[in-house]
């Protein structure tokens, strides 16, 4: 593995970063193009990025994209984890995490918590949230020791997988 850089986006930069998202999300082992849900990757990619307060961090191996995570603040008051618990008084603004992907060849090297601790440094919202497909509880594990919290199951969508709900506190 050569020098990982970690280079940052905003809604400005959607169209430039666009088919980077969608070719690293594809390479996936675990993307079955097959699968209707997976397969509206794109509509996600384009949700998120319309996002006036969109954020990305895109990690790259000389020029070879790695990996990536990427979200946006969810609106006060609409916070769709807010069903699975109560919120601190006077702390709910939250930071919506959607996507973290990283590359087969870059797994276990700890470039998943450089993409994702630079996608969340300096974020003045109180919270983060996330969900992770339950029938993978490795991945739960990782988001437990980087400091999250399961408040719940949800699925999104009829076609999607049962997601935990979980919360982080931000500093």
């Amino acid at each position: 593995m050569n020098a990982i850089t970690l280079r940052h986006y905003t809604h400005a930069d959607r169209a430039a970063i666009r088919s980077t998202l969608i070719d690293i999300h594809a390479a996936l082992p675990e993307s079955d193009p097959g699968d209707p849900f997976t397969a509206r990757f794109p509509w996600f990619v384009d949700h998120w990025t319309g996002s006036p307060g969109f954020t990305c961090v895109i990690a790259y191996d000389e020029e070879a994209p790695a990996g990536f995570a990427y979200g946006a603040p969810l609106a006060d008051g609409r916070e769709w984890w807010r069903g699975h618990t109560e919120p601190t008084a006077g702390r709910t603004s939250t930071y919506g995490v959607s996507e973290l992907a990283v590359g087969a060849r870059w797994r276990k090297t700890g470039l998943s918590a450089r993409v994702h601790d630079a996608l969340l440094g300096g974020r003045p919202e109180a919270l983060a949230v996330l969900l992770v497909d339950s029938e993978h509880p490795k991945v739960q594990a990782l988001y437990e020791v980087w400091g999250y919290r399961k408040v719940g199951e949800r699925r999104p969508f009829p076609d999607s997988p049962l997601f935990a709900v979980m919360l982080r506190t931000l500093p």
